[in-house]
């Protein structure tokens, strides 16, 4: 039988978890899985849970061999945003066992790593496509492979002082002129995440929408807006500072107001590995204690 190639990546974590980090790559050796682990990671392991199995190293998809069967992240959300990075148009199948709190995309439980992956290593899963965003820049400032996003990318003032205004054009109509602290675009993976914390609505994945949603407006009357996933979006950004950040998931960036940006619909997904007892309203009633009445508790 041909042996099964996976890579893992995740950042640094507390001593709390080691016990389960032990417990997963005892359970891949003895199953004698070749596992790549990411070159940070690496070290950190290394030095913290003093594993004495011998793993091969990668820094990015491209040092991976073309039959991976999928990438694992150690952590939380955004250690699987992070992942998502790495991945980026491979096509690798990503999974992620919870070592931090909410766990939205991180959902196999540090307490089941090896029943998951019992599932996982037996091909009873299904893969769940899961829509991105792309920005462009008009001056060309982003390096390719930091220009996506799989839960939003979002636009903010750099400072505290004033609020900006975020000139916004879809499909070549004007949609508004926002003044506020901020503007989201958000997959509908990433509407449970800064999104919804905001006010924007929950979007179902494969849907096919993007969601629009003002941080902090100075008029209430400006509501978040749920547009075809297909649009393309045109920002252009006024501030007393001349200068603005945007965010791609956990990417940063300055910018000069300048800049104007254009957003679409990345050309590729991701690949998300969802065990049959993962049913999307479940994790919505669990996570947000969604429909829960709290006067029964």
């Amino acid at each position: 039988m041909k042996e099964l190639s996976i890579a893992v990546y995740g950042r640094e974590f507390n001593q709390s978890v080691i016990g389960y980090v032990v417990e997963l790559f005892t359970y891949l050796r003895e199953r004698n899985v070749n596992v790549y682990i990411h070159h940070d990671f690496h070290s950190f392991l290394k030095r913290l849970c003093k594993l004495d199995f011998t793993f091969k190293k990668f820094k990015s998809h491209k040092d991976l061999p073309s039959d991976i069967a999928f990438m694992l992240s150690l952590g939380g959300d955004g250690t699987m945003l992070s992942a998502a990075t790495l991945i980026k148009d491979s096509g690798i199948p990503l999974a992620g066992i919870n070592f931090g709190r909410l766990g939205f995309l991180a959902n196999i439980s540090k307490n089941h790593i090896e029943d998951a992956l019992d599932q996982i290593l037996s091909n009873n899963y299904q893969i769940q496509k899961r829509a991105l965003l792309q920005v462009e820049s008009s001056d060309g400032t982003f390096i390719k492979g930091e220009d996506f996003a799989l839960n939003d990318i979002t636009v903010f003032r750099s400072d505290s002082s004033a609020m900006i205004t975020v000139h916004a054009v879809l499909d070549d109509e004007l949609l508004n002129s926002y003044w506020a602290d901020g503007l989201i675009i958000a997959t509908p993976t990433g509407s449970t995440a800064y999104s919804l914390s905001c006010g924007g609505p929950i979007i179902m994945p494969g849907s096919g929408n993007f969601v629009i949603t003002p941080i902090s407006p100075h008029n209430l009357n400006v509501r978040p807006i749920v547009v075809n996933e297909n649009m393309t979006l045109r920002l252009e950004i006024e501030s007393r500072t001349e200068k603005y950040i945007l965010s791609c998931d956990s990417k940063s960036h300055t910018l000069s107001t300048k800049t104007s940006l254009t957003i679409t619909k990345a050309p590729f997904s991701i690949n998300l590995i969802r065990l049959q007892n993962d049913q999307y309203f479940g994790i919505l009633r669990e996570k947000l204690l969604w429909g829960i009445d709290v006067r029964n508790y």
